[in-house]
């Protein structure tokens, strides 16, 4: 049998090339899967797991097709809203959208404001219900998750997370403190909250609810009508296709 090219070559250097090949296959494959990400337009990671064996992320095929007039709403397999959401706009509002969400993910940043649009453009006829999904590749996704519900306690919800949403390069334990003084907060009460992680177990409840409606990945949203019937939106999709869905059960 003819001799392969690194046979000809002595061990140590056949040793290194072979070293510097697997690298750079490596490598290759790592900006083939971020590339995928930025694509399509949600954070999510095949196969990363939880903390505390936790249930993992499933290994589904990510993306959901942007809705046209032609598409038919499913039933909602979403957790109904309960007196533990933070809910924007109209409470009789006949759509809702429901957004699971991680305040540390950069696509649900740029998501964020896309939605502020639509409450604006649809007041009236939309309310806005914000869940937690927090990522268990973002370190700071549920400390900031945690900030937040501490902040509902005084009613600041919403100012506090379109906040972290416009701050997301300065989340920090220092941050959050800094912010709940920005609001106007009792800080000594918000403080003993956050170190004390009182809402882990909402946090998480919401993720699972989130987990078995079918999001992997975020931001994972569902418009949803009177009727129960709800169209999903996968990743930071663009203004105009939310309002084109919107529209959609608004017309039936």
């Amino acid at each position: 049998m003819p001799n392969s090219f690194f046979d000809s070559l002595p061990s140590k250097t056949s040793f290194w090339v072979g070293f510097v090949t697997a690298i750079l296959v490596l490598g290759t494959l790592g900006f083939i899967l971020l590339g995928n990400c930025v694509l399509e337009g949600s954070c999510a990671l095949n196969g990363i797991e939880k903390d505390d064996n936790k249930i993992a992320l499933d290994d589904s095929e990510g993306g959901f097709a942007i809705p046209d007039d032609t598409a038919e709403p499913e039933p909602a397999a979403v957790p109904s809203l309960s007196d533990d959401d933070h809910l924007r706009g109209d409470k009789n509002a006949p759509i809702t959208i429901i957004e699971y969400s991680d305040f540390e993910c950069p696509f649900c940043g740029r998501f964020h404001p896309t939605m502020q649009q639509v409450m604006t453009d649809y007041s009236g006829k939309v309310r806005w219900v914000l869940r937690h999904y927090p990522l268990s590749f973002h370190p700071e996704a549920l400390p900031a998750a945690n900030a937040a519900e501490c902040a509902s306690e005084q009613n600041k919800f919403w100012e506090y997370a379109d906040k972290l949403f416009e701050k997301q390069d300065s989340l920090s334990k220092d941050y959050y403190k800094q912010l709940a003084t920005e609001l106007g907060l009792n800080v000594s009460q918000w403080q003993t909250c956050f170190d004390n992680s009182k809402y882990s177990d909402k946090i998480e409840a919401q993720y699972q609810g989130g987990v078995s409606a079918g999001v992997t990945g975020t931001p994972g949203s569902f418009i949803i009508d009177e009727d129960g019937n709800a169209i999903p939106i996968k990743g930071a999709l663009p203004y105009s296709s939310v309002s084109s869905a919107i529209d959609q059960l608004l017309a039936k």
